[in-house]
């Protein structure tokens, strides 16, 4: 399929883009320590530049040193001393025809102090954000004003760098949206009050950038079109706030929404649809004259285009899309859909930002390693290779030795690939795991991989073969504990219930709380059973992002349902479970006709140790090393075949 509509070019003021395809700004922390662009930073950039995006715009990008911190390893344009770097970014990007802005960012009251060595969080009025919970600092009035001028000051430094504009970031709750909002801008000051003084500190910057930097340098500005949360501006007050914003003279507004007290409307997990979000775009694209760029939750090309056809926004901004598939813009551009590995929404990316490391995705594992992973050995030779188990490990293996140009044999002992992504794709809203199943099978056929389906590997199977070396990812079994009454027929896994339907009673209890449990409770909830939900530590959700664990709860809750933490199983008879409560360490009983189990995996050790026995060159991969989630499974995959 083509898609005439992303491939048109495009205009923003007087700057030309090859087409309507933006890569919308996304905190990766790649930069050095000093604010510098480094060249891993540079290195993600210019691979996604070179695969055909039209209009880059960085992550959130420091103009405040000293209050301004958003995140470890921020890009900075501070001081002159950011230009060389930030120019060799420019340039990077520019040699494969795409165009560079970068975001310029103040967090405001979303942040915290031990990013700014102790410093408090500033803000327009003392209000803590409800997630950061931390007390700002109230700006005086010139402690505003210093504020715009470093924002005028950031805009010079980028334009003395070469980037072909900047982006104002005046959206998802931080400082400039604060400001603009009456729920988190209480002042008495010319900076407060009256929609026009909440909007002043926007047109002094824009004002001032425009004479510093000339009406010719593009100024986008992005804007949460509803910040979703009591008090805040909803879509009828930032169609005012775009309006006045384009009569300040911006080139564009860039639509998004929410705030950190609403963050599951900015970064969303698997459940929000694509597109979920459109009216936002398409009613501020009714109300101005000026391009309107809009995230959309988009991962697939069809859905961009789409959204173009429909007047919903004059640039489509695609953030975790390229992240999951530097090449997305490439292979969309071909009509090559089942190619393109399409973002899982499993919010994994934001997670390890939250945890204070640099970004990562769960599906390509290349992310914030193009640099390590630029240079290929293809020493392949036609020797055969062979992989045991088509899980997401095994798969990726074979994907990554079938390019570096051995002969890849895969045994999958079931008649499909995927190993536990078949399961993981049956709850509700995990349909994007199948994309994924199916773009890595796809891989392999193009690869000319040898899959060998409903074939366990054995030695005796797998020595004529005479492989360079075997790769092992039989995967992980289930954890069964050691408990009176657990082989009753009324208790299975709860990989048996996703992946064949293994039936169920009336009242069930779901034993462990981590995602495969929540999941699995959610859809028997859903199904009208009465569940529930136990945990033995305090909390529910071990390990799960909180994004996506509140939104699966929600929906969990909705139903028919209980929740018991610091409850422990013991034992299963004819009345139901026996639980003992590690609070009051008093047992009770859980009349059930059905128990879960949801308590984890261990490695398949038995499968392993034969081959280990008796080839030279046995490799250990994803589950069958150590339980772990998509991410680790194909980082494993991918770092173990590229090296070997």
């Amino acid at each position: 399929m083509k898609y005439q509509k992303l491939f048109t070019p495009g205009k923003i003021g007087s700057l030309e883009l090859k087409n309507r395809i933006v890569m919308s700004a996304m905190g990766v922390s790649f930069a050095k320590s000093t604010g510098e662009t480094s060249d891993d930073m540079i290195a993600y950039y210019e691979e996604r530049a070179k695969n055909g995006c039209g209009l880059i715009i960085t992550e959130i990008t420091r103009i405040d040193d000293v209050n301004g911190v958003g995140t470890n390893c921020q890009l900075s344009l501070t001081d002159a001393k950011h230009i060389p770097q930030m120019e060799r970014l420019v340039m990077a990007v520019h040699k494969h025809g795409a165009k560079l802005f970068p975001q310029l960012h103040h967090p405001g009251r979303q942040t915290h102090a031990r990013l700014m060595q102790g410093r408090p969080p500033v803000a327009p009025s003392p209000i803590p954000c409800g997630k950061c919970k931390e007390m700002p600092h109230e700006l005086t009035t010139k402690e505003c004003e210093d504020i715009r001028n470093a924002f005028v000051k950031g805009a010079v430094l980028a334009q003395m760098a070469g980037c072909d504009g900047v982006e104002l970031h005046a959206a998802h709750g931080y400082l400039l949206n604060q400001f603009l909002s009456p729920h988190t801008n209480k002042r008495t000051d010319k900076y407060g009050g009256c929609f026009s003084n909440r909007m002043r500190i926007m047109a002094e910057i824009i004002t001032a950038i425009k004479h510093m930097c000339g009406r010719e340098f593009p100024i986008s500005v992005r804007i949460s079109a509803d910040e979703f949360i009591d008090g805040g501006n909803a879509l009828e007050d930032s169609v005012k706030i775009a309006r006045t914003l384009e009569s300040y003279g911006v080139d564009a507004i860039n639509v998004s929404s929410g705030t950190y007290e609403s963050g599951i409307t900015i970064i969303e997990p698997n459940s929000y649809p694509q597109g979920w979000k459109k009216h936002l775009a398409a009613t501020i694209r009714k109300n101005v004259k000026i391009p309107v760029i809009a995230v959309n939750c988009i991962k697939e090309p069809g859905m961009a285009e789409q959204l173009l056809e429909e007047g919903v926004c004059d640039f489509t901004a695609l953030g975790r899309a390229h992240l999951a598939d530097a090449a997305w813009v490439k292979k969309a551009k071909a009509g090559d859909d089942i190619a393109i590995r399409k973002c899982l929404g499993c919010m994994y990316c934001f997670g390890e930002l939250e945890s204070g490391r640099k970004c990562k995705c769960a599906i390509n594992a290349t992310l914030s390693r193009e640099r390590e992973f630029a240079n290929w050995n293809y020493n392949g030779d036609e020797r055969t290779a062979v992989v045991v188990g088509g899980g997401p490990a095994g798969m990726e293996a074979a994907r990554v030795l079938a390019q570096r140009k051995f002969n890849v044999v895969l045994f999958e002992k079931t008649s499909v690939l995927g190993g536990q992504l078949n399961a993981a794709s049956k709850p509700p809203h995990k349909e994007k795991i199948g994309w994924l199943v199916e773009t890595m099978a796809e891989e392999l056929r193009r690869l000319n991989v040898d899959i060998r389906l409903n074939t366990e590997a054995t030695v005796e199977i797998v020595k004529p073969l005479g492989p360079a070396v075997v790769f092992v990812a039989a995967g992980a079994a289930p954890i069964i504990p050691q408990i009176p009454g657990v082989d009753r027929a009324n208790v299975i896994t709860a990989e048996e219930y996703l992946q064949n339907g293994a039936d169920v009673g009336k009242s069930v209890a779901v034993i462990g709380s981590g995602l495969t449990g929540c999941e699995t409770a959610e859809d028997l909830a859903g199904k009208g059973h009465k569940v529930t939900l136990v945990e033995m530590l305090k909390k529910v959700g071990p390990g799960v992002n909180e994004t996506v664990l509140y939104d699966v709860m929600s929906r969990f809750n909705k139903g028919d349902t209980a929740i018991l933490t610091s409850h422990r199983l013991m034992d299963i008879t004819d009345q139901g479970v026996v639980l003992l409560d590690m609070k009051a360490t008093a047992t009770t009983v859980l009349p059930v006709d059905t128990v879960v189990l949801a308590m984890g995996v261990r490695p398949r050790c038995n499968v392993a140790q034969p081959f280990i026995d008796t080839f030279d060159d046995v490799i250990l991969i994803g589950d069958n090393v150590k339980g772990g989630r998509i991410a680790e499974a194909i980082s494993d995959g991918f770092s173990r075949a590229f090296s070997f």
